[in-house]
């Protein structure tokens, strides 16, 4: 390997902003003097400037700082006069009830909010990994109906899985996009893909569970009825590793 392959193979990491920083900072130094390299890091990154790589903030609901501050400290009890104790205490029963009724609920609440977000935070960190460790990255346009998208490919050797991204997908018209691994013997089924014109589909996919070599992935629109077996619709694209 030449020096100038380094830099070759290390174009998306540096597109990404992954490497690190005395690894970003030799990559900087040497897109100054080499106009090919500056071409490929262009490419890239006007390839990844739709991807979602982040999560948007969560807004916290009306009222839940002051709901979480009221559990923790509660309220003082009221003070009854002698002649409203047998109705005070029947209250103070019922606000108790209702009380622990709703610090159940609260805490599950609060428990399903941040089960969420840590599941929300894992799978974003799972896909930025295998994007960061991609060694190949593949694309092919989509024309449907006179309509433009595109299907991506970032494919991780080390763990054998993709990041697939498909973008400018409207919602498949009778049928149902279909995504595909290719061996040399047939097609092998993998993830079914909904359309969404408004932002891209991204997933994480392993290699299926057979023998022999991955050679390529295609998409198709299947009709409803196609669950198993080999592809029946329309392919829509193609790519070979």
């Amino acid at each position: 390997m030449t020096a100038h392959d380094w830099f070759t193979e290390h174009s998306a990491e540096f597109a990404a902003r992954t490497l690190d920083p005395a690894d970003e900072a030799t990559f900087q130094a040497h897109l100054e003097r080499c106009e090919e390299c500056r071409r490929e890091v262009e490419r890239i990154e006007r390839e990844l400037a739709w991807l979602p790589l982040g999560a948007p903030p969560v807004t916290p609901r009306p009222g839940l700082r002051r709901r979480i501050a009221e559990y923790a400290l509660g309220t003082p009890a009221p003070r009854w006069t002698r002649w409203a104790v047998p109705i005070g205490a029947a209250a103070g029963l019922l606000l108790a009830a209702a009380g622990w009724y709703a610090g159940d609920r609260r805490a599950a609440s609060l428990a399903g909010e941040v089960a969420l977000s840590r599941h929300r935070l894992a799978a974003i960190e799972d896909t930025l990994s295998v994007m960061r460790q991609a060694a190949r990255v593949l694309q092919a346009r989509i024309d449907m109906d006179g309509k433009q998208g595109g299907l991506v490919i970032f494919a991780d050797a080390k763990t054998h899985r993709w990041n697939v991204v498909m973008h400018g997908l409207p919602p498949a018209p009778n049928g149902r996009y279909q995504f595909w691994f290719i061996y040399a013997d047939g097609m092998v089924r993998g993830a079914e893909v909904q359309g969404d014109p408004s932002r891209p589909v991204m997933f994480t996919t392993e290699m299926p569970s057979r023998a022999g070599k991955v050679m390529g992935a295609a998409l198709t629109l299947e009709p409803m009825d196609a669950k198993d077996g080999p592809p029946r619709g329309k392919q829509l694209a193609h790519l070979m590793l």
